[in-house]
């Protein structure tokens, strides 16, 4: 089995094109915001070239690769956690992913138009986050009241769970993802009950103009950065290069990406990345 991934991003970032190359699906693509309503789920074999050699070594009738599954997530903005844009809803269908593929528009296209009105990876970054790390505020808040109101019942063995979450919320409150932290058996328990956003690690998947593809560009560079202080995974990809592909036959794929100097198609992109985010390794069976 493989990971289940969410895709988030602001409205016109590029996420619906980048999940129908991914999984050869037709979501709906438009220039206007929150084009994609209901969420979409694609899943996807994981390609490996080691599974057809195998099999033919050890006789085997049939091939089953682990699979990929994306879901496809309406386009957040900021006031989502308080229901704007159908906010609440789109968080919902987040919270029972493995990891989040956070799709960041580095492209420039006068046809597109950008939600906020200008091209700003860091700044649309920071508005996804912070209503994640909203959400998660509110969530806790809740869960905070209901057990200080079990407390004052006079049930025991609250403090070590409420002092706990307290300290989960202060961390969030400081802007700081929680996926690198190593907590104690006992409050991992705790941390998935939650169901917090801002726990989940995120791949961040720059989707630029071709050109810009090999990096160079200063709000790449700083897009970098802040990953690696954050611990996360950064891939670059063309949204437009790999809807095209994707209807390509495997030989034409091969060529096309031979062409414009690629190493790997964007799902091997997001599959190496993803297994490098969540500690992954394949078991032949």
């Amino acid at each position: 089995m493989g990971f289940n991934c969410g895709i988030i991003g602001l409205p016109n970032a590029g996420k619906s094109t980048i999940f129908n190359a991914l999984t050869s699906a037709k979501a709906q693509v438009a220039n206007y915001p929150f084009t994609t309503i209901d969420k979409n789920i694609g899943i996807v074999p994981v390609p490996d070239d080691r599974l057809p050699r195998l099999a033919r070594i050890f006789g085997s009738e049939t091939i089953k690769p682990t699979t990929l599954k994306f879901t496809d997530i309406a386009g957040l903005v900021r006031g989502a956690h308080k229901g704007e844009g159908l906010g609440n809803m789109f968080l919902g269908h987040i919270r029972d992913v493995d990891a989040l593929i956070h799709v960041v528009r580095c492209f420039e296209d006068p046809d597109v138009a950008h939600v906020y009105g200008s091209i700003d990876p860091l700044r649309d970054i920071e508005i996804v986050n912070t209503e994640l790390a909203l959400a998660d505020l509110e969530t806790l808040d809740r869960r905070l009241q209901k057990l200080e109101k079990r407390k004052k019942t006079g049930e025991k063995g609250l403090e070590k769970v409420i002092e706990f979450l307290k300290k989960v919320r202060e961390l969030i409150s400081q802007g700081k993802g929680l996926h690198q932290v190593d907590f104690p058996p006992e409050e991992e328990e705790i941390m998935r009950d939650l169901h917090l956003l801002r726990v989940k690690p995120v791949l961040y998947v720059l989707n630029v103009d071709e050109n810009i593809m090999t990096g160079g560009d200063k709000r790449i560079e700083s897009v970098k950065r802040y990953v690696m202080e954050e611990k996360n995974e950064v891939i670059l990809i063309c949204g437009k290069i790999e809807e095209e592909i994707s209807t390509l036959s495997p030989e034409e794929r091969e060529e096309y990406l031979h062409e414009f100097g690629f190493q790997e198609s964007g799902l091997h992109k997001i599959i190496n990345g993803g297994y490098r985010l969540l500690k992954l390794i394949t078991f032949f069976t």
